[in-house]
């Protein structure tokens, strides 16, 4: 009985896991997409406002 109620209770927690860090790789590759998006803009008003 001891082993069915441990079995349950990692199974518990493993489906808590994954449903933590699945959306958590949607979140940094979002992220990773507006800082590029971000460095792009900075880059084209550098080239636009240059100089020389």
């Amino acid at each position: 009985m001891k082993t069915s109620r441990l079995t349950s209770l990692a199974l518990v927690v493993a489906a808590l896991s994954a449903s933590l860090a699945l959306p958590a790789c949607n979140t940094v590759d979002g992220l990773g997409e507006d800082v590029s998006a971000g460095a792009d803009a900075v880059s084209d008003a550098a080239t636009e406002n240059k100089r020389y």
